[in-house]
């Protein structure tokens, strides 16, 4: 990994937990923070051991500094004006989720980075998680045959910041739903039912995807799930594999001696796990979901010049998925 240079709008707890410490992992330099509050942005750089420069306003940040990109964590209400002023400074840009609120306002912003020639990444940190990489790799080159179908889920207690069902799925769900574009392209046809009650939000979905995979998917937004949970299991011609909450890949190929498969040990299963260490400290973590993966994307790509592949662009379709999904529940 080589140093980038870059700054930083917000330093909020999921960026000084999760953003912060994975871009520092990933190579890069930091060069500014601007917040709202002097002393704040000051905190955030001494935290971080960085000798850059504190903004109480981050137009004068964007006015003043040099960097290969800006990272941009705020609340979502917030993102769309910060990551167009972005754009009309000429920065490439990295945006947590969700950039644009639907849709159209999300192809807003594709369009303004387009025609401003910047980089405008979002943070979809699933597609850089070893696990789902590695599940990716096998629909990808067809080990076990052409992937049929599959059954995703994802529960977690999201009352605390997620009030509706819209909250919920664009908030905390959308991890899934753009993870299932990534693994198996874009749906084609969606329908759903839903058992909420206020913020208590519990959905099941069908999906049926372009090149034929069809699957379901089971979103839980609610207080008894507090121990956060996720799976995406993938039946293949000759086996399924099963991602279980972003630590262990199972992969089983199916039977293929003859004679029946209890007569012999010609069942085969391959494990995938990261190791456990003391050593790893919190990174170990930052590795397994994706967030050291997607800062050193964003630095190659504010490098080089590339198209991330969490891009604005992409993330159109992310946003018009979510919006399909919540009309197929009406």
């Amino acid at each position: 990994m080589s140093t980038a240079k870059l700054s930083f709008i917000g330093a909020g707890f999921h960026a000084s937990t999760n953003i912060f410490p994975s871009a520092i992992e990933a190579g890069a330099e930091i060069t500014a923070v601007a917040t709202r509050n002097l002393e704040r942005s000051k905190s955030a750089l001494l935290r971080f051991g960085s000798s850059g420069k504190p903004y109480d306003d981050y137009h004068k940040m964007l006015q003043n500094e040099e960097c290969d990109g800006v990272v941009v964590v705020a609340q979502p209400h917030d993102q769309t004006p910060l990551i167009l002023d972005c754009i009309r400074a000429g920065r490439h840009v990295y945006v947590d989720k969700p950039l644009g609120w639907n849709g159209p306002e999300a192809l807003q912003l594709a369009d303004a980075a387009e025609q401003a020639g910047v980089v405008l990444m979002v943070g979809f940190m699933k597609r850089y998680a070893p696990v789902y990489m590695k599940l990716k790799e096998l629909i990808t080159e067809g080990t076990l045959g052409a992937a049929r179908s599959f059954q995703a889920r994802f529960a977690v207690d999201s009352t605390p910041f997620c009030k509706n069902e819209e909250q919920f799925l664009k908030l905390a769900a959308i991890h899934i739903v753009d993870l299932l574009r990534f693994l198996f392209g874009e749906a084609v046809q969606i329908s759903g039912f839903t058992n909420n009650n206020g913020e208590q939000i519990s959905q099941s979905l069908s999906l049926r995807f372009k090149n034929g995979i069809v699957g379901s998917v089971y979103f839980a937004g609610m207080s008894a799930w507090s121990r956060e949970s996720e799976s995406v299991t993938v039946t293949f011609d000759h086996g399924f594999a099963c991602a279980d909450e972003i630590v262990k890949l199972s992969v089983h190929h199916s039977f293929a001696a003859s004679g029946l498969p209890w007569q012999s040990l010609a069942e085969q299963d391959t494990v995938f796990t990261p190791s456990a260490s003391a050593m790893s400290g919190g990174y170990r973590d930052l590795y397994l979901r994706g967030f050291v993966g997607e800062m050193a994307h964003f630095m190659k790509c504010c490098r080089e010049g590339l198209t991330p592949a969490s891009s604005g662009r992409d993330n159109v379709k992310t946003m018009e998925l979510c919006d399909a999904i919540l009309s197929a529940l009406r």
